[in-house]
């Protein structure tokens, strides 16, 4: 006899698990690569002989494509299907993955990560798409099936230095991209077998689609973007100063079209309406800038000053996003108990701390102190982040919500962006091995950017919090 209180289970509870795990797959492939990529960065540079600027391209060239990609791919899901679009996307990473490894010049491999990540951009949106039916088939809560969502976004993230480390170390850079392929394939027949159909195609002209995506406004942003980082790159060796005027033009044409366009791919006028989520923006950019700044530094000075292979160095950098995932429980408690703006305050201070302790590395290399440095950053990162989303919510009004969120992913892709450009401006000419100055200088930006973040969290309020969740 069954427990009354208890659900019957669903016929269909199997398909629908499985679904949701190949559709975390797919999701996870974003954060997978984009991590992997921080202990290759060597071996890129051994093999196209380039300094760290020109080598840094292959993680903006994926951030930039990612930060022009979700909010786009959202629309065309929207447009042709969730489960058409994932599906698309996941034979573009197949493509893509099967031939940059063939690739012979760094050009070619920064256009593979692009290719990469447009196909990856796919996988998220529509994801969180077929949650809805997926939910209704089963049973299940859509939260909780979210949940498992951004479990793997998480989980992708935390084994990409240890899973890159491995390949690199054993078979060359090459397989970061080729072990795309068997993943992504996965990904592809278990969401085309199980997830739920799509809806009939709304008839809609493609003038009328190519407006809503707002591609003069992406264009300006990327271009706005490159202009600066090329110039800011340059600023050691021979300024060009056509660059930051380009840059400056290019910004001023990028507003102007969001505040013209009937659908902009940033909302300006949401941002200037609403001061407290401008700054949860400002905040996160901030706080990835510094994050970044160390996943992407460190891995460097490991195996440059350390001596590190690539495998051990994925080790190595293990805590700093494991222990994400075993803080966040604590983290979503101490927003429930002890409110969201402590929260966020106790994160900031944390980043300050992990920041600081990172001019150990300039000291010893040696595996414990790499170990407690890697964890001590990874503590802030996941209370940081589980409270910044919630800030999200609590700045945003109910009918933002949607918007704010892809703008929020945005801005994180931002801060890596310039992360990537602090490292190649003080790395531009190598460092020596014997005294590694440009990390300690490294350090010292990110601690006083993370002081500038704590600051900033210490004038954010959230007002409509207390609204919508009660005392």
């Amino acid at each position: 006899m069954s427990d009354a209180s208890t659900p019957e289970p669903r016929p269909n509870s199997s398909r629908t698990r499985l679904a949701v795990a190949s559709l975390s797959l797919g999701t996870a492939l974003n954060p997978l690569n984009s991590s992997m990529i921080a202990v290759a960065l060597v071996d890129l540079q051994k093999t196209f002989m380039l300094g760290i600027a020109e080598a840094t391209w292959v993680i903006t060239a994926f951030y930039l494509a990612s930060a022009a990609g979700q909010p786009l791919m959202g629309r065309l899901g929207d447009r042709f299907g969730p489960r058409r679009l994932f599906v698309f996307g996941m034979c573009v990473v197949m493509v893509v993955s099967a031939l940059t490894p063939f690739a012979p010049s760094f050009a070619l491999v920064c256009v593979g990560r692009i290719g990469l990540a447009i196909g990856t951009a796919t996988a998220f949106p529509s994801a969180v798409a077929m949650i809805r039916p997926l939910s209704a088939r089963s049973g299940v809560s859509s939260p909780r099936l979210l949940g498992r969502i951004q479990i793997a976004n998480t989980a992708g993230a935390a084994v990409g230095p240890v899973l890159g480390g491995l390949l690199v170390s054993t078979l060359g850079w090459q397989a970061i991209f080729a072990v795309n392929v068997p993943l992504a394939a996965l990904a592809l027949i278990g969401t085309r077998m199980l997830a739920p159909a799509d809806e009939p195609r709304r008839t809609e002209r493609f003038r009328l689609l190519i407006a809503n995506s707002d591609i003069p406004g992406i264009a300006l942003f990327i271009g706005m973007l490159v202009a600066l980082l090329v110039f800011l790159l340059g600023l050691q060796s021979s300024p060009s100063w056509w660059l930051l005027a380009a840059a400056v033009l290019a910004g001023a044409g990028f507003v102007w079209r969001e505040l013209t366009a009937s659908v902009p791919f940033i909302d300006l006028r949401l941002l200037a309406a609403n001061r407290s989520l401008m700054m949860v923006y400002l905040c996160f950019a901030v706080f990835n800038l510094v994050y970044y700044t160390a996943f992407f530094g460190l891995p460097q000075l490991l195996q440059e000053h350390g001596g590190y292979n690539a495998g051990i160095t994925g080790l190595l950098m293990f805590p700093l996003a494991a222990v994400t995932i075993g803080l966040t429980p604590l983290g979503a408690r101490w927003i429930e108990t002890r409110g969201l703006r402590f929260t966020l305050i106790v994160g900031g201070l944390g980043l300050i701390v992990g920041a600081g302790l990172l001019s150990i590395a300039g000291v010893t290399t040696s595996p414990i102190a790499i170990l407690l440095l890697t964890a001590a950053m990874g503590a802030p990162y996941c209370v940081v982040s589980i409270a910044m989303s919630q800030a999200l919510y609590a700045s945003a009004a109910p009918k933002d919500v949607g918007v704010a969120a892809g703008i929020l992913q945005t801005s994180r892709y931002v801060g890596a962006i310039l992360a990537t450009t602090v490292l190649g401006i003080v790395f531009v000419n190598g460092s020596s091995p014997d005294a590694p100055q440009e990390w300690i200088a490294v350090v010292a930006i990110a601690t006083a950017l993370a002081i500038v973040h704590a600051v900033l969290l210490f004038f954010w309020h959230p007002r409509a919090y207390e609204e919508r969740t009660g005392p």
